[in-house]
């Protein structure tokens, strides 16, 4: 081809053959499929196994928080992390669990006391007062069942984050 023949094509249309000699196009990429949520149970186990374990450590965390072991929300939230790992129990599932079992636990350790006649509200009133909270005992109550529920949460973290996928 000479420099003139170039310049006659230059602009007209189909004179160039950009892309012809590449070949075919790659695929395209599939697109990824929608997110559907399944609300089908992907654990092991009867609901009523996992509800008696729920009550089981509700149970022992009431009564450790009468003994003054005041972690022992901590505790119960890292072992059901690392059981709800083996035993595929969903996390929000397991969020939901524990924090009603630590709540429950102590909510019945703070309601024990009042039950059987000792000035527990009188106290609760008074931390709140100390504590620049309205002096009602239901906020210092209320304080309490949040840091037990903050306190499973928290041990449900690392029980999940220590404990091995499958």
């Amino acid at each position: 081809m000479t420099k003139g023949s170039e310049l006659r094509r230059l602009g007209k249309r189909g004179s160039y053959r950009f892309g012809r000699l590449a070949g075919p196009p790659p695929p395209r990429p599939s697109l990824p499929r929608p997110y559907i949520p399944s609300f089908a149970p992907h654990r092991r186990g009867g609901g009523a196994g996992w509800l008696a374990a729920a009550v089981c450590g509700a149970a022992a965390v009431s009564v450790g928080a009468l003994a003054g072991w005041w972690f022992l929300p901590f505790v119960l939230g890292a072992v059901t992390g690392a059981v709800s790992r083996y035993g595929q129990l969903r996390l929000r599932t397991a969020v939901v669990a524990v924090a009603l079992s630590a709540a429950a636990a102590w909510g019945a350790a703070l309601a024990w006391p009042a039950l059987h006649g000792l000035p527990e509200g009188a106290v609760a009133r008074v931390i709140a007062a100390l504590a620049g909270l309205p002096p009602y005992a239901a906020v210092t109550v209320a304080a309490t069942l949040l840091v037990a529920v903050v306190q499973a949460l928290c041990g449900l973290w690392l029980g999940r984050a220590v404990t091995p996928r499958r």
